[in-house]
């Protein structure tokens, strides 16, 4: 207190982890692997001043229940069933061992946590560090090292527990989030925003891929060619998604959070740093900052060089709590003026007529 003026504590960033992450066990030479949380949490231990601005928020596991809400029963109980064996392949790059649905189970979860303390405003916004990631998994499969839709169980949470009408899902990474998609392609309440290289797996996410009778327009797919970078992803941004949400006005920012766009990430084509990163999570905190009181919930997805993925989540997470602030309007201003017109020439063509 000084004088009658009183200084308000900051809130935390919110934090999720858990151990049963690390139990979700891959083949020898898999790219999504335990090691890329331990990567973050050594990296973020090696900084006490954004450590001293995190809270953890303890794991949930959801329930079947909750799950059934995104997911079809028969998988459910079929992903159950893999505890029986030491390893299971779902599909040829997809795979369960015996703690694997314990652990998606938790990780599914830990996205509810963090909308719950966001929600709360016990935290200031909140980053689920979870695997095994989500955004592929589809109602009735696994896909694409993805078990259990994070993001989607998180935006039904949302809307189920506390009676949100309108979320936003932001997916950023290199690969388009196929799953999260199909979920809410017909449903007017989720806007859904993608940014993803094309052509790469799974080989959906079109620009002309926009939404399905009801929800027409509320599914953006922004198909990129390899090679984007900081500059064109912040242009992007700025220009296509920010103006989308003012219009749509969410009551809450759900991010799948991928990093395999980093120019170091071994599976994905394009040229993104860790100052690119922190320019779309600062877009989006003056975004949530507008609409929805803040309210700004990440979700970890891919990202599979060590250190390329560590120090991006850093960065990420040095945005969150004010330690940094990034320059939008600067980065977006060194974009290549062709990457920027094929972007937004195509969303213009595809997007002329909006219903929010």
């Amino acid at each position: 207190m000084n004088g009658n003026i009183v200084v308000e504590a900051m809130k935390p960033t919110g934090i999720v982890n858990d151990d049963i992450y690390l139990a979700h066990v891959t083949p020898d030479g898999h790219p999504e692997h335990r090691r890329r949380l331990e990567a973050i949490a050594a990296r973020l231990g090696r900084n006490p001043r954004l450590a001293d601005r995190l809270g953890r928020i303890p794991a949930v596991s959801a329930d079947l229940e909750t799950l059934c809400a995104v997911h079809a029963e028969a998988y459910l109980e079929a992903l159950a069933a893999t505890a029986a064996a030491d390893g299971t392949a779902l599909t040829a790059d997809t795979f369960a061992s015996r703690q694997s649905f314990q652990a998606a189970r938790r990780a599914a979860g830990g996205v509810m946590a963090a909308v719950d303390a966001v929600m709360a405003g016990a935290v200031e916004n909140a980053f689920a560090l979870v695997r095994p990631p989500g955004h592929h998994a589809e109602i009735g499969r696994a896909m694409g090292y993805c078990l259990v839709n994070n993001v989607a169980v998180g935006a039904m949470h949302a809307r189920r527990r506390h009676g949100l009408k309108r979320i936003l899902i932001v997916d950023w990474d290199v690969h388009h989030g196929n799953g999260t998609q199909h979920m809410f392609e017909s449903d007017p309440g989720v806007l859904f925003c993608s940014t993803h290289q094309w052509p790469l797996f799974p080989g959906t996410g079109l620009f002309t891929e926009i939404g399905l009778g009801p929800g027409e327009g509320t599914t953006v797919n922004l198909p990129l060619p390899r090679g984007y970078g900081d500059g064109e992803y912040a242009a992007i941004f700025h220009e296509i998604i920010a103006p989308l949400v003012r219009a749509y006005n969410p009551e809450l920012v759900l991010v799948s959070a991928g990093f395999d766009t980093h120019r170091d990430d071994p599976i994905g084509g394009m040229r993104m740093t860790e100052a690119g990163f922190a320019v779309l999570t600062r877009i989006l905190m003056r975004l949530a900052r507008h609409c929805c009181d803040g309210r700004l919930v990440m979700a970890l997805e891919g990202g599979y060089d060590l250190a390329a993925l560590a120090n991006s989540v850093a960065a990420v997470l040095a945005e969150m709590t004010d330690l940094t602030t990034a320059q939008p309007a600067r980065m977006a201003a060194a974009a290549g003026a062709r990457k920027r017109r094929y972007v937004l020439s195509r969303f213009e063509t595809v997007h002329c007529k909006r219903r929010f």
